[in-house]
């Protein structure tokens, strides 16, 4: 058996333990989403109380974000020392409400395959289980072909006996899906009236429609629940688009997993709802403080925004006198106009004007020295002969 096997043993155990009590794998599902609630319940209250404490932090964090701006390596760090200094976790505050759609895939997991998770069997002997029902002429569904054979096992001894005969050293028995008329092994179909309008097919539609109603009632709980002040535009856009998510995508799971697993999201939006009343309740101080600080962080922003508009304001009041003053004034000669005719002409070259620049003054250095050629060179005079040359030749 594969480790995946071994993770899903607490939530077979406790799904198992409500079954054997009610022999009711509805009622079995619908605790079993209490006791995950129940036992997450200390990790969500301390969640809440870092997302608490991360909001309080948020005006801070606004500042620094303003103030490195342009330094995007140096804002990370300086947000850190600001939560490593108030003692506040940076993931802590979402990272607990992931975990219950994160316990949504083992849950999944153990009600798609019972006879894996449930019963324990092995793949080989799955195999053949398998191989002997279609043999004596169930259909099974191509998704969840195990959830089909337990549930045609409770209701129908003669199959239970042949596929115990395919694997006579293994335990196998049926699982009563059946819950208010309802079978919870089907999965719901959007056309209901299809192969007969019958009060089972009519309840897996309703169970798809309480998913997305009570998942949206659940995400409204936790938006007025966790609201500790105004928020601004992006963050309440974000918060609107999360809120219509939820409901969308449990409505999509409603329609792909079976009539069991729209019940357990039905069973957690609501045990979710009483949840975040609970804790509501009880960090009913933190909330205020947090609203407060809030409070006291708006009215220091507006303060701030009053300022740099009054001293905007102020400022432009005395570039107006400044300009009233100046009004009636000669303006400074620019540079160029400074600049005699013979400066101009010194600074041309050629056709381009100032192009020596404007500021160029040949009188600078005292003048300009004129160029005049050295004088040719005079021809040298004739080396004299040395006595005695003369005579030689004669």
């Amino acid at each position: 058996m594969d480790i995946w096997y071994y993770l899903m043993v607490p939530f077979t155990a406790i799904l198992k333990l409500f079954y054997s009590i009610f022999s009711n794998y509805g009622i079995a599902i619908i605790l079993f989403s209490l006791a995950i609630k129940v036992i997450l319940f200390p990790l969500s209250l301390k969640g809440k109380k870092s997302m608490i404490q991360m909001n309080m932090l948020s005006g801070e964090q606004q500042k620094l974000q303003k103030q490195y701006a342009n330094n995007q390596q140096k804002y990370q760090e300086e947000v850190q020392k600001l939560y490593e200094r108030e003692g506040v976790s940076m993931g802590g505050g979402c990272l607990w409400s992931f975990l219950p759609i994160l316990i949504l895939f083992p849950i999944f997991a153990v009600v798609r395959r019972p006879l894996k998770y449930w019963l324990g069997l092995a793949e080989p002997v799955i195999n053949a289980v398998t191989e002997a029902v279609k043999n004596a002429g169930l259909t099974l569904s191509a998704g969840y072909p195990e959830i089909d054979m337990v549930s045609h096992f409770y209701t129908d001894p003669g199959l239970l006996s042949t596929a115990q005969a395919a694997a006579p050293e293994a335990t196998i028995y049926g699982i009563n899906f059946n819950f208010l008329g309802i079978d919870l092994s089907a999965t719901p179909q959007l056309r209901f009236w299809e192969g007969g309008i019958t009060w089972s097919a009519i309840g897996l539609l309703l169970i798809v429609v309480l998913c997305a109603v009570t998942s949206l009632l659940s995400s409204v709980i936790m938006q007025k629940t966790n609201q500790m002040g105004n928020q601004n535009q992006q963050a309440a856009a974000q918060n609107k688009m999360m809120m219509l998510m939820s409901p969308l995508m449990m409505l999509w799971f409603g329609f792909i997993m079976p009539g069991a697993m729209g019940l357990y999201i039905i069973a957690n939006s609501v045990f979710s709802t009483i949840q975040e009343i609970i804790c509501g309740r009880m960090l009913k101080k933190d909330y205020e403080k947090a609203a407060e600080r809030a409070r006291l962080m708006e009215i220091e922003a507006k303060e701030e925004e009053k300022r740099l508009r009054r001293e905007k304001a102020e400022r432009k009041a005395r570039e107006a006198e400044e300009a009233k003053k100046n009004k009636g004034k000669k303006q400074p000669a620019a540079a160029e106009d400074k600049m005699t005719p013979e400066q101009r002409d010194a600074a041309r070259e050629g056709m381009r004007q100032y192009a020596r620049g404007r500021a160029y003054d040949p009188e600078r250095y005292g003048g300009v020295t004129p160029y005049t050629d050295p004088s040719p060179k005079a021809p040298a005079e004739e080396d004299p002969q040395e006595p005695g040359e003369d005579e030689s030749k004669e």
